[in-house]
């Protein structure tokens, strides 16, 4: 049975770019760096040291050629925050591309694009 979401794998084309994104601009941490000393690096990055989920940072290139058949792409990913508002007004300041905000029954969504232009999602969640 499964009981969690680990880890989530994102590939990428530059993957130090990547990480100032997502720690400089979102506030993620750095989980760990491995590095095996044959071309494979890849970095571990979460909300929180404490977080459950964490996403992967993987060098898109190098994984394409050790499995040509893995699907490369973009997983569409959903983000919680429980000031929707602060945080899209933020990203902005930071001139993160950031999409509308839409209000749902559920509650209020946007999206944003990271530096090599993947979309993500937000929702309201209190």
């Amino acid at each position: 049975m499964i009981n969690q979401v680990g880890q989530i794998m994102l590939y990428v084309n530059n993957q130090e770019e990547t990480v100032k994104f997502w720690t400089e601009k979102l506030g993620f941490v750095i989980v760990s760096e491995q590095d095996n000393g044959q071309g494979m690096k890849w970095f571990e990055l979460a909300p929180t040291k404490e977080a459950e989920t964490s996403i992967i940072l993987h060098n898109k290139e190098v994984i394409a050629k050790m499995e040509p058949e893995l699907n490369l792409g973009t997983p569409s990913l959903m983000f919680f925050s429980n000031d929707v508002d602060q945080l899209y007004k933020e990203l902005k300041d930071k001139q993160i591309t950031v999409g509308e905000m839409v209000h749902l029954p559920t509650g209020k969504v946007f999206n944003f694009a990271d530096n090599e232009n993947n979309y993500f999602a937000v929702m309201e969640k209190k």
